[in-house]
């Protein structure tokens, strides 16, 4: 189910929290109606606390503010947190929170993992950016490269019925804000989320459709890379008809198991012309491509099974060349300056007792779509969060 590019409007990409903090704290301090936010993950630190205080400043003067956040990833926020926002008006919901079992967090799968705020239907943010210190590089050498946008126009619209949709059972009254629709620029873009229902293979769709397209350039910037076949298939295809095809992979990963899946992979991209880089100032966290010098995407969608089969996702998708430019520039900076090559020489060694691991990945991605079937599509639950009382409300499979 495609929905349609929508022209019209201004996007500006914000790189790490230095760059999204200040701005989307600002716009939430100016919103009158309504602030949306959905997350994956928010910390009791600086960030987080400057959060809860815009926030909580926000409902008192009448603001209605509706925050979902994960169960998974925002599982040990401490009670009296939430509590200083929804003793101040905030409705604060968490996404299927489970119980631990022997101390561990459970459900891994299926997480609310997209990164959206919607200010009174006239302006959002996308992107791969939580609410945590992590995201800011005085945070030291663990801080995130990441990425956001910031947009306004008719494309505004969609990104409010997808948040407003999500939290439809939650929503009581349900929300009367009208979105703006016009035009704030000369952008094209479209909202494209991916969910367990109808739009399972949403993200990857828009992906395979401008890599089989592309004719000059491709640059994909992801932090956990571990991609279906088909995704793998069309980098090596395009690199085959003379695209240049670069990919900027983690080289001081938060998880080092990542960077070890997505190594197996590299033989088969470097051996048809595909450059690979590792970026080794700090842990790569962000999700941005672009393809050519129009097309460009930004948001919270790994290439890896969790994000391209499990998790509730959102990525801006963007037609503009002044946009692309400025990503590709940024991108071709980090390649160069900040990263190291990988080559197929340094990747053979040792091939011999890889080689059987290197064939398992194949198969797996090759049928993991197929597998990841195989796991429960449990109902989806936005649990409301109250100082007393706790009530639910249940979310249907296939209306995210």
């Amino acid at each position: 189910m495609k929905r349609p590019w929508v022209e019209g409007n201004s996007v500006e990409l914000l790189i790490n929290g230095e760059a999204y903090y200040p701005r989307v704290f600002e716009a939430m301090a100016q919103a009158r109606e309504e602030i949306l936010l959905e997350t994956f993950i928010i910390y009791d630190d600086k960030v987080g606390q400057q959060l809860q205080r815009v926030l909580a400043d926000a409902a008192r003067r009448g603001v209605r503010v509706e925050v979902v956040a994960d169960g998974y990833g925002t599982a040990d926020l401490p009670a009296d947190f939430i509590a200083a926002m929804t003793d101040a008006g905030v409705r604060f919901h968490l996404f299927d929170p489970q119980p631990r079992l022997a101390g561990m967090r459970t459900n891994l799968f299926r997480r609310l993992h997209r990164k959206i705020v919607v200010i009174d239907g006239q302006r959002a943010f996308i992107g791969g950016i939580n609410y945590s210190a992590d995201h800011l590089g005085d945070f030291g050498p663990m801080a995130k490269q990441d990425y956001a946008v910031e947009v306004t126009g008719p494309v505004v619209a969609q990104v409010h019925a997808v948040s407003r949709r999500l939290m439809s059972p939650v929503l009581e009254p349900p929300s009367d804000v009208r979105p703006v629709t016009a035009p704030t620029g000369d952008v094209t873009a479209v909202l494209v989320e991916r969910d367990n229902g109808q739009r399972s293979t949403a993200i990857e769709a828009y992906y395979l459709e401008a890599l089989r397209k592309a004719s000059s350039r491709i640059v994909v910037a992801n932090a956990y890379f571990f991609p279906g076949y088909r995704l793998l298939r069309e980098l090596r295809n395009a690199a085959r008809r003379g695209v240049e095809v670069t990919l900027i992979m983690q080289g001081e990963p938060d998880m080092r198991w990542v960077r070890a899946l997505s190594r197996l992979l590299y033989n088969y991209l470097l051996r048809d012309g595909v450059r690979i880089h590792e970026y080794c100032r700090r842990p790569l966290h962000g999700k941005v491509a672009l393809v050519d010098d129009q097309w460009a995407t930004v948001g919270s969608s790994n290439l890896d099974p969790l994000s391209l089969s499990f998790n509730l996702e959102a990525n801006l998708f963007i037609r503009d060349h002044a946009f692309n430019q400025q990503l590709y520039q940024h991108l071709q900076s980090l390649a160069s300056e900040q990263c190291k090559p990988v080559t197929l020489e340094r990747m053979i060694r040792g091939y011999w007792w890889r080689a059987p691991l290197i064939f398992l990945c194949f198969h797996a991605v090759r049928h993991f779509p197929r597998i990841a079937g195989w796991f429960p599509a449990h109902r989806k639950r936005l649990e409301p969060q109250q100082p007393e009382v706790a009530t639910q409300g249940n979310l249907n499979e296939g209306n995210t």
